[in-house]
């Protein structure tokens, strides 16, 4: 068993919250069409509320932490969060669009010896790349960024999400990542927003067409293990647990709220009421 796998069977055996999510601002500087957030920027954590609820997520034995948006890097205090939460000792990891990642900002990524920067590419492109995110330049100055970035030496993941307007271009995203020293990742998922507007589904790839790209090595690597059925449902696999949210893992708004997933908006409790632990007890 891999020391990964052992971590988290005895984080799921211990009831340990080993890898949280925190957006830390729904605002963004892009319109992505896909998009489940609303960019509103109201009542955000404080930089000293972030700072307290770092430290009870150590305290309740978080290892890995993802910081997103929105945009993080369109909060002033972002570079604070993050620095925080390396003197804490957290295993961090960003996402955001890089298109304010500037040298001093990459440098910067350097010296609080961030684990890895996700940041999404939706085709080599201008013209399909720019619609999707509605930003004019967008896909030069991201691409820009990611130079930076691996100037720095850090590991950059370029998250090519699948849709009806880019589908055919993953080909030449995945030999863009493979040209910038990046590596790439597949993300067919177009979720309803989080106010539970479905329209955003019409967007999503039809069945017939991933079919195409699930079998394609290039993109996904071991196929057979990719497209791997699930087992056979029988009582080991009802007494099982299907993924990690609320049991290994879960999601933080920039408002306090704790639910289970990003994907499984369930408010379970608020950081500004309670202590977070006590939240993931319950």
């Amino acid at each position: 068993m891999s020391l990964m796998a052992q971590l988290n069977e005895k984080a799921l055996r211990d009831g340990v919250p080993l890898s949280v999510h925190l957006d830390i601002t729904y605002r963004c500087n892009e319109r992505c069409e896909h998009c489940y957030l609303d960019h509103h920027g109201r009542d955000e954590l404080s930089t000293a509320e972030m700072r307290t609820l770092l430290e009870q997520l150590a305290d309740a034995g978080v290892f890995f932490l993802t910081i997103s948006g929105g945009e993080p890097f369109v909060r002033p205090d972002c570079f604070k969060i993050i620095s925080y939460a390396r003197a804490l000792g957290f295993n961090v990891k960003v996402k955001t669009n890089g298109l304010l990642i500037r040298e001093r900002e990459a440098a910067r990524l350097r010296e609080l010896d961030v684990e890895q920067i996700q940041i999404s590419v939706y085709s080599h492109r201008p013209e399909i790349h720019d619609a999707i995110t509605k930003v004019h330049g967008s896909l030069r100055r991201t691409l820009a960024a990611i130079r930076r970035l691996r100037s720095q030496g850090l590991k950059v993941t370029m998250a090519n999400v699948l849709m009806k307007s880019n589908h055919r271009d993953s080909e030449g995203v995945r030999l863009l990542a493979q040209d910038l020293g990046a590596h790439y990742t597949l993300d067919p998922t177009i979720t309803p927003m989080m106010n539970g507007h479905t329209g955003v589904l019409e967007l999503r790839l039809p069945s017939s067409e991933l079919r195409s790209v699930f079998n394609n090595s290039n993109l996904v690597g071991d196929v057979a293990n990719f497209c791997a059925p699930p087992p056979p449902v029988d009582d080991g696999v009802l007494d099982g647990y299907s993924c990690s949210a609320g049991h290994t893992s879960c999601y933080i708004t920039p408002q306090g709220d704790v639910y289970p997933c990003v994907q499984f908006p369930l408010p379970c409790g608020n950081v500004r009421r309670e202590h977070f632990a006590a939240i993931w007890r319950k």
